[in-house]
C-alpha cells in the first residue's frame, strides 16, 4: 500500500512538474523577446489554455487508466506514464488492446481468475455466475475522472478552433513592416541559414509565402556616423517579385528596395536616433535570397 501511494505521489508530482514547465517555457518566451508586443493577448491565451486543458485532458485520462489497472492487477504507474505521454488518443488504444481481463478470487484457494472462467484453474471449483454479473456490474468506475476528461478535451478543441480562426482571419495580429511593434507573419519561410553573430545579421533562404517578413533588431551607437550595410543577391527573381529592407524605429519607417542589388547597400543612420532598430526584409517572391546586413 504504501508503495503504491508512493508511485502515485510521484506520478501527480510528475504531471504538476510538466504544468510548471509549460508556464516557465512562456515565461521565459516573454523575458527573452518583445513578450507579446503586436500580438493580441487573445491569442497566447487561448494558445496556453489549449496545452493546460489538453495537459489536463491526459492526466484525467491517465488518472482513470490508473484505477483500471489496479482493478485488473496490471501495473498502474507504468501505464498511466505511457496514456499521459503518447496523450490519451494513442495511449487509450494501446491499453485497450493490452489490457486483461478483470479477476476475481477463487472462493475456496484464493487464486486470481477471470471473471469470464467457469471454474478455478487451480483447484477446478467451480465459480457461480452470480458472481461474474457482480464483477460485471462493477465495471464502469470512476465516471468523475472520465467526465472531467471528456469535458477537458471539448475545452481544449475549443481552445484550438478559436486560435486557428483569430490566427487565419488576423484579427489581433500585427503584419504591418512599419510597426515598431513585434511583427507577426502568418505565412512560412523555406530557411537555410538564419543567424545573428558579432552583430552581423545573415539570413539565406529559399523561398517564402507572399510579404513574409524576417526582422532583427539592431543597435545603433553613433547615428551621426554609422552606416547600414547590406550586401544581398536573390537567385531567382519571378515577374514582379521584390524584396525590400525596412528600417523601423518608432515613428520612423523607411523602405529600400532591395531586390536587384548590383553592389552592396550602403545607408546613412542620421535621421535615427541611438538605440535599438529594427531591421526588416519583406520578402515578396523572391527566392534563394543570400544577405548579410550589419551596422559600421
Amino acid at each position: 500500500m504504501n508503495t503504491t501511494k508512493k508511485n502515485n505521489l510521484l506520478l501527480y508530482i510528475g504531471i504538476l512538474a510538466i504544468v510548471l514547465l509549460i508556464f516557465l517555457r512562456f515565461g521565459l518566451y516573454y523575458m527573452r523577446s518583445d513578450g507579446f508586443s503586436g500580438l493580441s493577448m487573445l491569442l497566447p491565451a487561448l494558445l496556453l489554455c489549449f496545452t493546460l486543458f489538453a495537459v489536463s485532458t491526459s492526466a484525467f485520462f491517465a488518472a482513470w487508466v490508473c484505477q483500471d489497472c489496479k482493478r485488473r492487477g496490471e501495473d498502474p504507474v507504468l501505464w498511466a506514464i505511457i496514456v499521459f505521454l503518447t496523450t490519451p488518443f494513442i495511449g487509450l488504444l494501446i491499453y485497450f488492446l493490452r489490457r486483461s481481463e478483470i479477476k476475481t478470487t477463487c472462493p475456496a484457494c484464493g487464486q486470481r481468475i477471470c471473471v469470464s472462467a467457469n471454474y478455478c484453474e487451480k483447484c477446478g471449483t467451480p465459480v457461480k455466475k452470480e458472481e461474474h454479473t457482480v464483477m460485471v456490474k462493477q465495471g464502469t468506475h470512476h465516471l468523475q475522472l472520465i467526465v472531467a476528461g471528456i469535458a477537458s478535451m471539448a475545452l481544449m478543441l475549443a481552445c484550438l478552433t478559436g486560435f486557428i480562426v483569430s490566427a487565419v482571419s488576423g484579427n489581433g495580429i500585427n503584419t504591418d513592416a512599419s510597426s515598431d511593434d513585434q511583427v507577426w507573419n502568418l505565412g512560412i519561410i523555406s530557411m537555410n541559414y538564419n543567424a545573428y553573430h558579432n552583430n552581423v545579421w545573415k539570413l539565406d533562404f529559399r523561398s517564402a509565402s507572399e510579404g513574409f517578413l524576417e526582422e532583427q533588431d539592431m543597435t545603433i551607437s553613433d547615428a551621426d556616423t554609422q552606416l547600414l550595410c547590406a550586401d544581398i543577391s536573390c537567385g531567382t527573381v519571378p515577374d514582379g517579385a521584390t524584396l525590400v529592407l525596412w528600417l523601423v524605429q518608432g515613428d520612423v519607417a523607411r523602405c529600400i528596395d532591395v531586390t536587384d542589388l548590383s553592389e552592396p547597400l550602403t545607408y546613412s543612420l542620421n535621421e535615427f536616433e541611438n538605440g535599438k532598430i529594427r531591421v526588416r526584409l519583406q520578402i515578396n517572391g523572391v527566392k534563394d535570397t543570400v544577405s548579410e546586413i550589419y551596422i559600421q
